[in-house]
């Protein structure tokens, strides 16, 4: 499976389990969904540690890394599922769509840091 599957696959689980989160309705309708998501979403997060163990750094991942913390929060705060929610989904499309010298920011370094060239593992191959 490719990692642009993975992603469609991903976001397909956003999707169906937002209306369950936003709207409070029985985990049963939309559990299936969130699982669909979580296991996408390691799945993609091992992608780019195997691609680059810089991603830990960048802030795609550490804002990556602070989603997972946010949505631990349905536990402690289930009451303001749907705010984290929000702010979850928010924050990945900032990242996601936003300039590469956003994404690739070192919080480390306080600059923009790309694996040097020739050193990018591809994933396909």
């Amino acid at each position: 499976m490719s990692k642009t599957a993975v992603r469609a696959l991903h976001i397909l689980g956003v999707a169906g389990s937002a209306g369950g989160i936003l709207y409070g309705l029985e985990k049963a309708v939309w559990i299936h969904w969130w699982i669909m998501a979580m296991v996408t979403g390691i799945l993609l997060i091992t992608f780019e540690l195997m691609q680059s163990r810089l991603w830990l750094i960048q802030l795609k991942g550490v804002l990556t890394l602070v989603k997972l913390g946010l949505l631990s929060c349905f536990f402690i705060l289930p009451e303001e599922k749907a705010a984290l929610y929000v702010v979850v989904i928010l924050m990945s499309v900032i990242v996601a769509h936003g300039p590469a010298g956003l994404r690739h920011y070192s919080i480390w370094h306080r600059r923009r840091i790309d694996e040097p060239k020739g050193r990018k593992k591809s994933l396909h191959g």
